[in-house]
């Protein structure tokens, strides 16, 4: 997946021209991150937290600046740079893959908020815009319109590395702006001292995530600093009037989507990685080596060839997005779903294959000292995601391509 430059710096006819020289130097940073990443994943697990250090370590090497507007002293790259980045990492370790994802895919949102909400995270000069922000999107809070905004309470699980971010955003309903029947699902931004912490991640994977509970006991928020999460227009993202580039016309959740699930695809490469390290060194109780095993042959290639085919339709679903983007159209209902359901498979699918890999590593395999068990448990804590329900998004598929109604609100 390399990418050829002229003199100019310009890529060449046929390249990937999304990975720019920007692009092309923030993932040889990232790269160098990975080795300490795996270092430090056994202790982060134990710990229950990423490492303050490494998340500073990520801010200096910029990639949470991806998906964040130039004028915010952000990259503003192609959203496949951003999901490049997020494999890299998993490949050292997936907790810190996985809050890479859904705390930076943040820094692509908080541009579509009225401008003032923008700059009350950012700074009114962008002084601070390397602020990071949490989330729970579960639409449980409460609001009560006040003058000005609204009173809000509630309580959320599963907010990803919380601890690190200054503000959150939050999930409720609110009637539809349009007047129409029902509630539309909001984003609420609310800063630090609003939210209590309830520290109860104590689960079977991705324990470095430190995804707790967030308590919020009647908090004003201001209007500025909601968002209707699933209002494409430009009336539902006033941000795009100065944050005009084509990657803020995207729809919610073609970006969120995949930032639940493409840290599997890492994680199943370090997975590989680490088991054909192992398989060539290790000689079994009987003196059988592992790699002349038919079974760990048969496992590594699998995962291989699984690996590159989820690589490619990442790669080329976001081309057709990005096409999208840029001509300003929408893409057809059945098109939107059927890439819902393919991110939904991923975590299914590379779950399958570490099992394989797990497997063909024997009894001695099982051992905690071996990444791959961790591996193993962090993928299957990622297919709980409800934007990883595999079964559910391609049930919502197959009904549109027998000629039911689209029932997924957020498609």
């Amino acid at each position: 997946m390399g990418v050829i430059f002229d003199e100019a710096g310009a890529p060449t006819a046929g390249s990937e021209a999304w990975m720019t020289p920007d692009a092309v130097a923030l993932l040889e940073r990232v790269e160098a991150l990975v080795p300490t990443l795996a270092e430090r994943a056994a202790d982060a697990e134990r710990v229950g937290k990423v490492p303050v250090e490494t998340v500073r370590e990520m801010q200096q090497a910029g990639v949470f600046r991806v998906l964040q507007p130039r004028r915010w002293g952000g990259y503003e790259l192609d959203p496949r740079v951003f999901y490049r980045v997020q494999m890299a990492l998993a490949r050292g370790c997936m907790s810190t893959a996985w809050i890479y994802g859904v705390i930076g895919v943040h820094n692509w949102q908080l541009p579509l908020f009225p401008e003032q909400a923008q700059r009350d995270v950012w700074g009114e000069e962008g002084e601070r815009s390397d602020t990071l922000i949490a989330s729970t999107y579960m639409p449980v809070g409460k609001a009560e319109p006040v003058e000005g905004g609204y009173r809000f309470s509630g309580r959320w699980g599963f907010s990803s590395g919380v601890e690190h971010c200054q503000w959150i955003f939050l999930g409720g309903l609110l009637p539809r702006e349009d007047g129409g029947e029902g509630l539309e699902h909001t984003t609420f931004l609310l800063p630090r001292e609003d939210f209590e912490i309830v520290e109860n991640w104590d689960v079977h994977g991705l324990r470095a995530t430190g995804s707790h509970d967030i308590v919020v006991k009647d908090a004003f928020v201001p209007a500025h600093r909601t968002q209707r999460t699933n209002n494409h227009s430009d009336n539902g993202c006033p941000g795009r009037a100065l944050n005009e580039g084509w990657l803020y016309r995207i729809p919610f959740t073609q970006v969120f989507q995949r930032a639940v699930s493409t840290a599997c695809i890492g994680a199943l490469d370090g997975a590989i990685a680490e088991f054909r390290q192992r398989a060539a060194a290790h000689v079994g109780k009987h003196g059988a080596k592992t790699a002349e095993d038919p079974n760990a042959q048969m496992a590594v290639a699998q995962a291989m060839l699984r690996s590159d085919e989820l690589k490619l339709v990442l790669m080329r679903n976001f081309q057709q997005i990005v096409d999208h983007a840029h001509q300003g159209t929408q893409m057809e209902v059945e098109d939107r779903l059927l890439q819902r359901a393919q991110s939904a498979l991923v975590a299914k699918t590379c779950a399958a294959h570490v099992d394989e890999l797990l497997r063909a590593c024997a009894a001695s395999g099982l051992y905690r000292s071996n990444p791959i068990e961790r591996i193993v448990r962090d993928i299957h804590q990622a297919r709980g995601h409800i934007a990883n329900n595999t079964d559910a998004y391609a049930r919502s598929f197959g009904a549109v391509m027998l000629g039911l109604p689209n029932a997924d609100p957020y498609i």
